[in-house]
Parts: C-alpha cells; structure tokens; sequence
C-alpha cells in the first residue's frame, strides 16, 4: 500500500556548506531552520556538499559523530554528483542546481537562501531560471546572504587579476535574487566597495545596484543552548576534559592564519596566564593545526597548551562558560577577513570570561563596546589583555560578562529570521510567506 505524504504548505529551501564544516555560517544556516520550524514552516531542506566532497575540499570539518541532529522537519539533502569523470569539474554543482530545479517546480511556495554567494546564489539563480522555463509551477522568492569571503576570496581577487567576467558572474547573480543580505554593515560596504573598483576598470554598473538593494542582516544564533545552559553538565563537561572552571584561557574557531591563533600563543606565552597556573584552549582544527602545536612547543609551555580537535556541537557552551577570558585575535588577511564573529557572540552568550578580540572587519558590530579590544598581530597587547583579566576580581569579571551578553541577545535566531522575512513580504509583496 503506498504511503500518502502530505503535501508541504511553506517550505525553506537554504543551500550551503552545512554541517560538518567548521564555520559560524554552517550553524547559521541550522539555526535559521530550526528557528522556520517554529515560525510555521513544515519543511525546511539544508541543500548542501556529500560529505567526501567536503573531505577532499580540505576543509576543516567536526567529527561527524559530534554534530547534533536536526530536528524533525529538517531535511539534509547532499545531492550525487552528474556525469562521470570525462566533466573534471561542476559535477557536483550540476547536481545540487537539478535537485533545486525539482524543489522549485511542485508548487510549494518556497524561499530559497544561499548562504555564501558562490556558488549557492549562482545555484539557486540558475535553478530559478530552469524551474520557469519548464513550464511547471514555480512559486519561489529568492534570498541571497553575502557572508564576506565571497568578496575577499573571489570578486576582490577577480578584480586584482583583472578577471572581469569571474566577478561579474558572482555580483549578477547575488543581484538576481529578491532579497539581497550582507552579515554586517563591513560586508556591505566591502561588496559595494569592490564592485565599485570593477565598474571603474569595465565600465560596469553594479555598484549602484549593490548600494541600494543590500541589507543588513546579522548571523542566526541559537541563544537558548547558551543561555539555558545546565551548570551541571558544564562541570562534568570540563571535568572530562581536565579542566577547571575559571582555570584556562579559551580560543574556539577554526585553526586558520587569519584568526591569530599564533599571535595568540605568543601572547599568552608573554602573559601572566601560566605562572598563575591558567591553562590555553585551542579548540577546533584547519589548515594551520601542525603549524600551531609546533608554535606551542616552541615556547617550553606545551605542556600548559591544550589542543581539541574533537569538539562536539553540545560541548562548546559549556567550554565557553568556563573560561577565564575567550580570545579571537582575529587579523585580516588577502584570503579572509573576519565579516561579524559568531564565535564571540556564542561566548558572549554562554556567561563566559569577557572577550579579548580586535577591530578586524565586522567584530566589532557582534561584539559592541563589551569586549577588551587590541591591534591585529599585537601578542604584547594580547598579553597584557589576559592579564587585566586576571587582575579583575569576581563582580567585575561578572559585570563585563552581564553587559556581554545583553548585547549578544540581539541575534537571537528567530528575531533574525522574522526580519528576513519581513523583507521577503516587502520586496515579492507575499504576506502568506510571513510567520
């Protein structure tokens, strides 16, 4: 007997590199599902990488055994590549656009986000286009997300090698979509900024365009897995670790040069942190891992300098709540350049030590006037940071961390998600699509 399967009445639809990749945007992209399930959507579909892609990509992934699962409702799809290997390259890409092609045209009034303009809004466009040229019913409202190293790791570097037609087909199809969204006010004054310097060079017209469509919409955060968090579980969380509360100096991203990770090293090396007996967390893995271990040995206090590589999606809260300071001395770089800092604001969250950071790109946007702030590549000002959080006694360490996190509650992800489909309705005049 076939099983009937009822028919959706508003699905989205967000294309990204999901989960397992280690990046604030992944999570984004979960918390902006879970957060449509509870405004009234009844499927949501993450439309993503096969997992041995993301493996042969090199990117720094979690463990696949720690990623928590998505609630009932959401939907992980990781579309089979199209073709053999006579195509060397697009296969995959072929085959995420043609299950997109199959979303779009059952009629289920859908949006469709991309997170990263390339090649998820390239995706989405082109699957748009096929969907209506089918001739099937298509009811779809279109979202793309600039998230920042869509513009440093492609457009900018288009435009330095005067590969004019790589960047015009990155900035037209961010364009294509009915709503255009940036991360942070930086992103968007760094997609506007490049588009600008193509138009001078080509005579093109994007930058007006980009000027007057791109909105701002901050990354989703789950803030209840922060702020909920169980007191009990964090000690047995750090007790499983061996560590103590209030007894480490913690850095959780990913281990790329661009966070400052061995500006980070050095700077607590300098500090005051391992004479009084304060350890240094570096959670997370990328390209930069062996480097960094061997950074710490260098310094004669590997034995004070733990790495985790194995961090569960569950663990970060409590690891976060635990720290004596959290650090991202994060410092721009022709690859990348930190657009907002998800990781800041998910410490700011948890009730953790204050936050040592700089002013790279959209930090200071996620993080306000509640964090200590010093130069980029400084591990001086780092050290003497960590030490004025040593020297700060309970109430005021707690004052710092209460201001922190009132400001990060701002993110919380389904406030977000409700602007977005604000802006939704505004520009497709669809209220039917609003919670």
């Amino acid at each position: 007997m076939t099983q009937h399967v009822a028919r959706p009445n508003r699905r989205l639809v967000i294309v990204v590199r999901a989960d397992p990749v280690i990046c604030g945007h992944s999570g984004e992209a979960r918390n902006l599902a879970e957060a449509a399930l509870d405004r009234g959507f009844d499927e949501v579909r993450i439309v993503t990488w096969p997992v041995d892609r993301l493996q042969a990509a090199g990117l720094p992934l979690k463990p696949l055994d720690g990623v928590l699962p998505y609630s009932p409702g959401i939907v992980v799809e990781r579309p089979a590549p199209v073709g053999d290997y006579k195509v060397p390259d697009g296969r995959w890409l072929a085959g995420l656009t043609g299950r997109l092609v199959e979303l779009f045209t059952d009629g289920v009034p859908t949006v469709a986000m991309s997170l990263y303009l390339s090649p998820h809004a390239t995706a989405i466009a082109d699957a748009v286009h096929v969907a209506r040229r089918t001739g099937l019913p298509v009811d779809v409202v279109t979202v793309a997300e600039a998230v920042g190293s869509d513009v440093t790791n492609v457009v900018r570097a288009c435009v330095e090698e005067g590969r004019f037609g790589a960047a015009a087909h990155v900035l037209s199809g961010y364009l294509e979509h009915d709503v255009c969204l940036a991360v942070s006010q930086y992103t968007r004054d760094l997609v506007v900024t490049e588009a600008a310097a193509l138009d001078a060079a080509h005579g093109t017209r994007f930058a007006a365009e980009l000027r007057a469509r791109v909105a701002i919409s901050y990354p989703a955060v789950d803030v209840a897995a922060y702020v909920r968090r169980d007191d009990d579980e964090t000690g047995r969380v750090l007790a499983a670790r061996s560590l103590t509360r209030g007894g480490y100096v913690l850095y959780l991203s990913r281990l790329a040069h661009a966070k400052g990770v061995d500006d980070l090293i050095d700077g607590y090396a300098a500090s005051g942190a391992p004479a009084a007996g304060q350890r240094l967390v570096v959670a997370g893995n990328g390209p930069q891992a062996a480097e960094l271990h061997d950074r710490a040995a260098a310094t004669g206090l590997g034995d004070l300098v733990t790495f985790l590589h194995d961090v569960p999606d569950d663990e970060k809260p409590h690891l976060m709540a635990g720290c004596t300071a959290f650090v991202l001395p994060s410092k721009p770089r022709p690859e990348f350049v930190e657009t907002f800092g998800i990781a800041l604001v998910e410490n700011m969250l948890s009730g953790g030590g204050p936050v040592i950071t700089t002013d790279t790109g959209g930090i200071g946007e996620a993080v306000g006037s509640t964090a200590l702030v010093v130069p980029a590549s400084d591990p001086g000002a780092i050290a003497a940071a960590i030490d004025k959080v040593l020297a700060m006694d309970d109430d005021e360490r707690a004052a710092w961390s209460a201001r922190a996190r009132e400001h990060a509650l701002q993110f919380e992800r389904g406030v977000v998600l409700d602007k977005i489909l604000d802006r939704v309705a505004a520009a497709t005049r669809t209220p039917a699509l609003l919670p």
